[in-house]
């Protein structure tokens, strides 16, 4: 692979609506050749680095599995216990670890961080999560969604909660794939306007009311009130938040047949009540499988590029 063709999904916004396209479908394909138990290796030897900073168990499980699926293998590093964790400049790590294998999933904090490695990688580079994006997560939602209520285009996704690295990425997917996306939060939780470009904001709508922020939503998507960095506003987010759990109220004046969403972990009472997260809306267990999928079928476009079968 030259320099070149080198391709990294470090945001939502790297992709187009064309690409997407073809990434929904083959996610469908691969997926269909999971639940056939069809041997399929197009990546036959390749080797996938999982680099940790943050604790995981769905992005480590779903890529471990998915590049081994794939025929390929996986080499898990942990920050704290390689020369990055003493601390060597990212880089230098992103030339040698680039030189010994064939793509590398990050999860870190600053998305600055990722970014500094890409540049100096000489194979494509994934985005397992940073403080300000997860877009591997929101493309197995909207895979989900797909799946369940086909296209997402022209629908209504409310995101009830934190400003955070999902409400973001959630934003850049909005742009792309011509949906509108209703954010609420609470005061002093807001989206960032900096954040904004002026083609996002037109697909999106701020809400103060996360109940009205969730009439006729076509989905309805929260998250945890305190991400991994954020624990010691834990108790001070738990006040601010109170009212922006996603509830029965909250599902009976979305659409009928409204779908509920959240990444994992959750933690039922504070966010989501146990009635909607276990309720007959809910599609967290598909959701959180098909990151599996989704991201088998990034990884092989990211190596291969398009495929016919």
């Amino acid at each position: 692979m030259t320099e070149k063709t080198i391709r990294h999904y470090l945001r939502f916004e790297d992709l187009t609506l064309d690409e997407y396209d073809y990434l929904l479908e083959r996610t469908r394909i691969l997926k269909q050749k999971f639940k056939r138990y069809e041997t399929y290796h197009p990546l036959h030897d390749r080797t996938l680095a999982m680099i940790f900073e943050k604790n995981s168990t769905r992005t480590r499980l779903s890529f471990e599995a998915g590049i081994h699926q794939l025929g390929g293998h996986a080499v898990f590093l942990n920050t704290r216990d390689t020369q990055l964790g003493r601390g060597e400049p990212i880089e230098d790590a992103a030339q040698v670890i680039s030189r010994m294998v064939d793509v590398i999933m990050i999860r870190t904090f600053g998305q600055e961080i990722i970014e500094r490695f890409a540049a100096h990688s000489r194979v494509p580079v994934i985005n397992g999560l940073t403080n300000e994006y997860h877009p591997c997560q929101v493309l197995a939602d909207i895979f989900t969604f797909h799946e369940l209520r086909s296209s997402i285009q022209g629908k209504t996704v409310a995101w009830i909660g934190d400003a955070n690295n999902m409400a973001y990425t959630w934003i850049e997917a909005a742009r792309i794939l011509g949906f509108t996306l209703r954010v609420s939060t609470p005061p002093g939780y807001r989206l960032d306007p900096a954040l904004v470009s002026d083609a996002q904001a037109g697909c999106l709508e701020v809400v103060d009311d996360p109940l009205e922020a969730c009439r006729g939503a076509h989905l309805v998507t929260t998250d945890v009130w305190t991400s991994m960095g954020f624990e010691a506003e834990n108790e001070a987010r738990k006040q601010a938040f109170s009212d922006w759990c996603v509830d029965a109220d909250m599902m009976a004046v979305a659409a009928p047949d409204a779908l509920f969403m959240h990444c994992l972990p959750a933690h039922r009472g504070e966010e989501v009540s146990a009635e909607v997260i276990d309720g007959p809306q809910s599609v967290v267990w598909d959701e959180a499988e098909n990151r599996l999928h989704v991201q088998k079928a990034l990884m092989e476009f990211l190596l291969l590029g398009r495929l016919s079968h």
